[in-house]
């Protein structure tokens, strides 16, 4: 009989949830006429799509492909990445304002191998990664498949003059000595949550203090709702943002990204880091991670040929999806008061409490209004009875989807 590695998940079967909840989307969702004639896909509305490829907001291609073609055919290992793909990616962060040299980046074939590489640099097996709770189960996935342990910390509801999710700093206090790394994300995923301005200062304050690594997953960083919302890098001093700062934080910080979201294109598979670290720990730290980067060389020639025009061009991209963004949050608010709705400060999804129960909503809406959204307990929330919606749909469909869910919410009050 094999034996399967202990990184792996003793059972690998799905849960009886979401084992009914695929005999109900296969209900819903008939692959042709003949297997219910009464039934059409476009009934189905799927409000958990995450792609801007499935909702007709892809990245025109033809012209960077015909720019970069000339050097799908070459190979130059580099661990770091190509220099003219990390220059690229360097001028991506000066469009916004941001400060980074091509010698503080490192690309990678994903966000997830981002994490990866920074899990096997920095940590050993049975130590301990600081995730947000709610959060998303992949952290949980990437942590186990190193042999680490994750030990979570808070976002919690402010509910006095505003209602949306802050994070809760004092959480942190509990944390393991055998802490190694702080995950931030920002925006988060669900919560629509960016962190400002005093949490960062508080965040970064306990990782110097408690000598951890701190990794901020800004890979919805371009989709602010607000002026108000900043990239946390730009907290860092004017004087910190060079590769020798002098009084900077004592913590490196990395921020990880990626293609799949600055042009909505996963398919390519190409992301980054970007670092930051104090003077005396910049080149080690560097060589470290070239190092097990330097084991896989895992990035493509063609995706980081693709990142110079692609990059290059992603403002007017990313304008025409803060701009779906930002009209089916104002029908998703419209719809529902805002105790049952936290204000999204940025991101692709939000998080709304229907009910009492998340599962039997998730089951409920799909089988009575044919439309598939995430439920809460998939993210940890606290309270039972969320669920969460992404903004991703054309507007027409997801009005349609809020049209239902609203109706759902009405019936569920009676």
């Amino acid at each position: 009989m094999v034996k399967f590695s202990k990184r792996l998940p003793k059972d690998l079967d799905p849960s009886p949830f979401f084992a009914e909840l695929e005999k109900a989307k296969a209900l819903v969702m008939p692959t042709s006429a003949e297997t219910a004639p009464d039934k059409t896909a476009s009934d189905f509305i799927d409000m958990t799509v995450s792609s801007p490829l499935k909702v007709g907001l892809p990245f025109d291609l033809g012209p960077a492909v015909d720019a970069a073609r000339g050097e799908f055919g070459t190979w130059v290992p580099d661990a770091a990445g190509r220099m003219s793909a990390r220059e690229a990616v360097a001028e991506y962060y000066k469009a916004r304002g941001g400060w980074f040299s091509p010698e503080q980046i490192l690309l990678t074939a994903s966000t997830s191998e981002a994490y990866s590489i920074l899990f096997k640099t920095f940590c050993d097996p049975g130590d301990v990664i600081l995730t947000p709770m709610p959060g998303y189960p992949l952290l949980d996935t990437l942590a186990q498949l190193e042999h680490l342990e994750c030990y979570p910390y808070f976002l919690k509801l402010a509910r006095e003059k505003e209602f949306r999710f802050v994070l809760d700093t004092d959480s942190l206090l509990s944390a393991s000595e055998k802490a190694k790394i702080l995950l931030l994300v920002s925006p988060h995923n669900p919560t629509g949550h960016c962190v400002g301005e005093r949490e960062w200062n508080e965040v970064v304050h306990f990782c110097e203090e408690r000598n951890l690594i701190l990794v901020v997953d800004e890979v919805f960083g371009d989709y602010g709702f607000s002026d108000k919302v900043r990239r946390s890098w730009e907290y860092l001093k004017a004087d910190a943002r060079s590769i020798s700062p002098k009084d900077g934080p004592r913590c490196p910080i990395f921020w990880l990204n990626g293609l799949s979201k600055t042009v909505g294109s996963p398919q390519l598979k190409l992301g980054w880091m970007a670092f930051y670290a104090p003077t005396e720990q910049f080149e080690p730290i560097r060589a470290a991670l070239e190092f097990v980067a330097d084991a896989y060389l895992s990035v493509s020639a063609p995706a980081q040929a693709l990142a110079v025009p692609m990059l290059a061009n992603a403002a007017m991209y990313e304008a025409s999806i803060r701009e779906r963004l930002r009209v089916n949050w104002k029908v998703l608010r419209s719809a529902f008061p805002s105790k049952y709705c936290p204000e999204v400060l940025g991101g692709w999804y939000a998080a709304i409490r229907l009910g009492e129960d998340d599962e039997k909503l998730t089951l409920q809406l799909l089988r009575e209004k044919h439309v598939l959204v995430q439920p809460g307990f998939f993210f940890d929330f606290e309270e039972d009875g969320w669920v969460v919606v992404s903004l991703l749909n054309p507007p027409e469909v997801f009005a349609e989807g809020v049209a239902r869910l609203q109706s759902m919410y009405i019936s569920s009050k009676k």
